[in-house]
């Protein structure tokens, strides 16, 4: 008797295991036309990093090193600078002089990204990065950095001529 009901039930799982099988055979193909056409992601996607800008064109990085705190893989490296009133590069007291990230030891996990209080460093949706020379895997701040937005206009400092001719 222990041999039917064990024959019935090893029918059902292939049964079961079939219909599941001729569901998915009627479903249509999706293809990728990846080199031809352009790869589409999800927006979560986390691909090569991207350093931000403000609607001045001013960098968001104030050079606060909590990114490279929260990397597990220690990838990111921060140099941080001064600005001046002469030079002004980001919109906090400092800025990011030096900025890397080691690609060769990057995991994606995303900590950066959360731990960054300015929204100066996001996920991108760049994904060929593959390379034969381990150098070329290191990205500097200006392979990260977006372009300055159209309309972006400089804080400047006013030259002491103007100063002297407002008084």
């Amino acid at each position: 008797m222990a041999k039917i009901s064990d024959m019935f039930g090893e029918a059902a799982a292939i049964a079961k295991g079939m219909s599941i099988t001729f569901k998915e055979m009627l479903n249509p193909t999706i293809t990728e036309d990846y080199p031809e056409a352009p790869a589409k992601f999800q927006e979560r996607y986390r691909g090569v990093h991207q350093l931000q800008r403000d609607e001045n064109g001013l960098e968001k990085c104030v050079a606060c090193f909590l990114c490279a705190a929260a990397c597990p893989a220690d990838c990111i490296y921060i140099e941080a600078a001064e600005n001046t009133d002469e030079l002004r590069i980001s919109g906090g007291e400092r800025y990011a002089q030096v900025y890397n990230i080691d690609y060769n030891r990057c995991i994606f996990c995303g900590y950066c990204v959360e731990a960054c209080p300015t929204d100066a460093i996001t996920h991108g949706h760049g994904f060929e990065i593959a390379s034969y020379n381990t150098s070329t895997l290191i990205y500097r701040k200006e392979q990260m950095l977006v372009p300055i937005p159209k309309g972006a206009r400089f804080p400047l400092k006013a030259q002491p001529e103007q100063e002297a001719a407002q008084h």
